[in-house]
């Protein structure tokens, strides 16, 4: 599935920094290459789209505001989640809190781009703002032999950016015609989406942790702090503002973590 992030992710980043940006090279047919290399993505974003754009339309949003939102914010999680808070007018301060954490993992993805997208040019304003889960996939690789490097990632970028606009307007066009009865629960996709995600990684990590990849700890933690965090938050705070409050306690608890093996290394 093409937003099994995690197995897209780790054989990239290794290679990034020691892949050359091809600057000198050609650009022959990098188009028609970046098209083929954005159909994966084109099957999840377009259906995703249509999603959003009808999650919208049922909360009382016109197609104009679907759109502008998927042009503007490019978001993919980040817009399903704004959804509730644009249309109760959450608190500004929150509802910032609220988009940092949930793109947070875009940091560490801008930092193995570092040096490719600094020679990029003219490109490289455009190349930082469409970096999504799925893009980083595809370029973090680097281009194809014989592809201007820069080229390529703004083509891959700009047509990843395509299919998702493109699902919004069928979405919200959609959910403009289609009786509101019909779209009850529509919004749970997401929720659906990621829910297969973090299914499908666990069982990955069975499978690492029965040939002796890695530790029962390893399989267990991320999904033991997702639930304790947002369990724990739910009950303490309510259904009106757990989610910051969970996505914060998950976020310092994989950096502890994260610093408690750095610690066992250095030992």
């Amino acid at each position: 599935m093409v937003f099994l992030v995690s197995a897209m992710i780790y054989p990239c980043v290794s290679q990034t920094l020691r892949k050359g940006s091809g600057n000198g090279l050609k650009s022959s047919g990098y188009l028609r290459k970046a098209f083929v290399a954005s159909l994966p993505v084109m099957a999840g974003y377009v259906f995703l789209g249509i999603a959003y754009g009808i999650a919208m339309q049922a909360r009382g949003f016109r197609t104009g505001w679907s759109v502008l939102i998927s042009i503007v914010v490019y978001g993919g999680s980040l817009q399903f989640a704004m959804i509730d808070p644009m249309a109760t007018l959450m608190p500004f301060l929150t509802f910032a809190l609220l988009c940092l954490l949930i793109q947070a993992r875009h940091l560490f993805y801008g930092l193995t781009m570092l040096e490719p997208y600094n020679r990029a040019g003219i490109y490289k304003p455009y190349l930082i703002f469409a970096l999504s889960d799925e893009t980083y996939s595809l370029v973090c690789n680097g281009a194809p032999q014989g592809v201007s490097a820069e080229k390529w990632f703004a083509a891959v970028s700009g047509f990843d950016q395509l299919w998702w606009v493109t699902g919004t307007v069928l979405g919200a066009v959609l959910g403009s015609v289609i009786p509101m009865q019909w779209l009850t629960g529509i919004d749970f996709s997401m929720t659906a989406l990621f829910i297969v995600i973090m299914t499908e990684q666990t069982m990955d990590a069975v499978k690492m942790w029965k040939v002796g990849n890695c530790t029962l700890t390893d399989v267990l933690f991320a999904p033991l702090i997702g639930f304790l965090g947002t369990l724990g938050s739910l009950l303490l705070a309510g259904k009106e503002s757990f989610l910051l409050f969970a996505m914060a306690i998950i976020l310092v608890g994989f950096f502890v973590r994260y610093r408690t093996e750095e610690r066992g290394k250095a030992a």
